[in-house]
């Protein structure tokens, strides 16, 4: 008996009309001409505008075929091989779609693919305590992460809250949707992956295939994020035009001068499963040919745009494509140059390899995958009333103060610095009653088990978890707020760690004290020492850490633990020279 649904990958296009006319037209036809692809206009057997493609490459040799032939010497291992694929696409209550099948996604240009389409199906409906994959963009680190949790985690787990990822693809287990797959799912738990498109399980039959659809655009539209996913939404794209027009202009006039640090790589979303695939690409920047390297190269592209008069360097960018490439020979002749050996993977515009970061009076903006995001005023207002009452003007924790030692600087010349981390931990440790050093004493990572977690780096006479961290930056402090997160949500769901952290209070204190192997946190305390012994305020917390902080608060408050922040004093380095001498 055929399946009644099968998992398949949906994309929402736009600027795409309802007619089986303008959805070929949308498509490329010299791809298709090369490609001698067959399209069919399908409306009537669907049941509404509809059109449907496929085609098939033969090749006389795979491409791993040499190197086989070398390492085994047997001719009859070699195979040939066939790409193959389909598209359909499709119009819905006058909203057109589209489902790849094997190669067939390639053949939608990437202009026309909603770029926000599965990711707003995700949030809304799968479970924040079941996500099973993520990808990021990490800001100003021209980095992707990506993580993989088959069974599912929570959301605080995971640390997806981090301050500068932006979220870009989503997995996990579905709360109860209304979809053809939903009856026939083992236990009901139906899986989704969302982030340019949606793979989700979909009806196998015309009819069937329109109702999940309109299901799915009925929860984009009508159902708001889960309140544990909303963040992802907190950093929208900038749509006024004129503000994007001032934001292009600094972007043209920062590519006409010299280098100077403001403009990264930056991988796009769309191109980074096909990346780790590729041996080559060419770079096209104005009216230069397409330039052919085997790695992009930022150098290239910002010297191309530097020569573009100005006002026209934004606009080359992304008129600009940047196409990867998979060599298909392993050895190359005079009779097979490399052009003639090289398959396309996907193209992009050039502007989304790039990111760059700049301020327009108190406003910040990012721009990343070819736009401009912005970190909402309300967000931020939002943001300050969370943190504001986590710093008592009266501790609840003493803490001591934070000695410093006479250190050598990169100049060779001998200055007075902070004792190391660890060191200060020891030291709180020994002058306040009751309390257990577990800096660096840490359990087993119930996710990972290559790795471990610590808990906390101080435990107090009250059963307080202090974390401790001296900072020059944010990245300390988001590092800080996100590994309190994670120990107070294992605390809370894994037994084994609890166990183990009722073991570890009892072996490391002195005398020894113990706790319940049941035992969850209350309350959570950040010990931090800012650089140059500034005194800790709501307002000297480094921006981005304060967004983390904030999220951090609320998902431990949702636990029933509180939070609180309190700033270390130093020595003065008089006092200490003082001390040293008596």
């Amino acid at each position: 008996m055929s399946s009644t649904a099968s998992k398949r990958t949906l994309y929402r296009l736009t600027h795409v009309k309802a007619t089986p006319e303008s959805m070929l037209e949308a498509l490329d036809v010299d791809a298709l001409d090369t490609l001698d692809a067959v399209v069919r206009d399908v409306s009537d057997h669907m049941g509404v505008p509809a059109l449907a493609v496929s085609f098939a490459v033969a090749k006389e040799e795979a491409a791993w075929g040499k190197d086989v032939l070398r390492l085994a010497g047997e001719s009859d291992l070699l195979q040939s091989e066939q790409r193959t694929g389909a598209l359909l696409v499709l119009a819905v209550d006058d909203v057109v779609y589209a489902i790849g099948f094997d190669q067939g996604y390639r053949l939608l240009p990437a202009q026309l693919k909603d770029a926000h389409f599965g990711l707003s199906f995700g949030i809304r409906a799968i479970n924040p305590r079941q996500v099973r994959d993520f990808t990021a963009s990490v800001l100003g680190q021209a980095r992707i992460d990506s993580s993989l949790i088959h069974a599912g985690a929570s959301v605080p787990a995971l640390g997806l809250r981090d301050h500068g990822r932006i979220i870009r693809h989503l997995g996990g287990y579905l709360d109860e949707v209304d979809l053809t797959a939903g009856s026939s799912t083992r236990n009901g738990a139906m899986t989704a992956e969302g982030g340019i498109g949606l793979r989700i399980k979909l009806g196998t039959t015309p009819a069937t295939l329109i109702k999940d659809i309109r299901a799915i655009a009925a929860i984009c539209e009508h159902v708001v994020p889960h309140p544990d996913l909303a963040f992802v939404e907190h950093i929208t794209a900038v749509k006024d035009p004129s503000l994007i027009d001032t934001l292009d202009a600094e972007l043209d006039a920062t590519l006409g001068r010299p280098v100077d640090g403001r403009i990264i790589t930056a991988v796009p979303f769309s191109q980074s499963t096909d990346l780790p695939r590729s041996t080559a690409c060419t770079i096209k920047i104005g009216s230069c040919p397409p330039h052919l390297r085997d790695e992009f190269s930022l150098d290239y592209v910002l010297e191309r745009a530097r020569v573009i008069k100005a006002g026209a360097r934004v606009t080359a960018l992304r008129q600009g494509t940047v196409e990867l490439f998979r060599d298909t020979l392993s050895a190359r002749t005079a009779l097979a140059p490399r052009t003639a050996s090289l398959e396309a993977l996907s193209k992009e515009t050039a502007m989304k390899w790039i990111e760059a970061t700049f301020s327009l009076s108190s406003r910040t903006f990012c721009l990343l995958d070819g736009e401009w995001y912005e970190l909402g005023a309300g967000y931020l207002r939002n943001v300050n009333e969370t943190v504001a009452p986590l710093f008592p003007d009266a501790p609840s924790v003493d803490l001591p103060r934070w000695p410093l030692v006479e250190k050598l600087n990169r100049k060779g010349m001998r200055v007075m610095r902070p004792v190391d981390e660890g060191d200060y931990n020891k030291l709180a440790a020994q002058a306040r009653r009751g309390w257990v050093c577990l800096d660096k004493k840490n359990v087993h990572n119930p996710f990972r088990a290559s790795n471990s977690v610590e808990i906390c780096d101080l435990f107090t006479e009250d059963d307080t978890l202090v974390l401790v961290k001296p900072a020059h930056s944010s990245s300390p402090l988001s590092h800080l707020f996100s590994q309190a997160r994670v120990s107070v949500e294992l605390l809370f769901e894994n037994a084994a760690v609890r166990a183990e952290f009722a073991r570890s209070v009892h072996v490391n204190s002195d005398p020894a004290r113990s706790i319940p192997e049941d035992f969850t946190p209350r309350r959570v305390v950040f010990a931090i020492l800012l650089k140059d012994g500034a005194k800790l305020t709501p307002d000297s917390l480094f921006p981005f850490s304060a967004i983390t902080l904030a999220q951090t608060a609320k998902a431990l408050a949702a636990r029933g633990v509180t939070v609180e922040v309190i700033g270390v004093e130093s020595e003065s380095a008089q006092s200490a020279m003082r001390d040293e001498a008596t």
